[in-house]
């Protein structure tokens, strides 16, 4: 994968239905490992609306993490912060 394609992983959302998000950034903070995705990469706006989730579980034996989105405002005040940093050419509220 080229440095600047950015990936897409398959959210299954509590309704059942599949949902392709785009990841824009990853980092692992104290051993567990967070994503920043959107469901839309459109250009022409200067604003999204962008998601940070946290892995809950993760199997060797199956080829899929279960991730959830942060709700906790602490956690997720600090991992924004580190987001923010990895991405300082982006601007973002929490």
């Amino acid at each position: 994968m080229e440095e600047n394609e950015i990936k897409t992983v398959p959210f299954t959302t509590e309704d059942g239905q599949v949902v392709d998000m785009y990841v824009l950034e990853e980092t692992t903070l104290q051993g567990i490992h967070y994503i920043l995705v959107t469901e839309d990469l459109d250009d022409e706006s200067e604003e999204a609306f962008v998601t940070i989730m946290k892995e809950e579980t993760h199997d060797q034996e199956d080829e899929y993490t279960v991730y959830d989105v942060v709700e906790n405002e602490e956690e997720l005040q600090a991992v924004a912060k580190v987001f923010a940093e990895l991405m300082e050419d982006v601007d973002f509220q929490v």
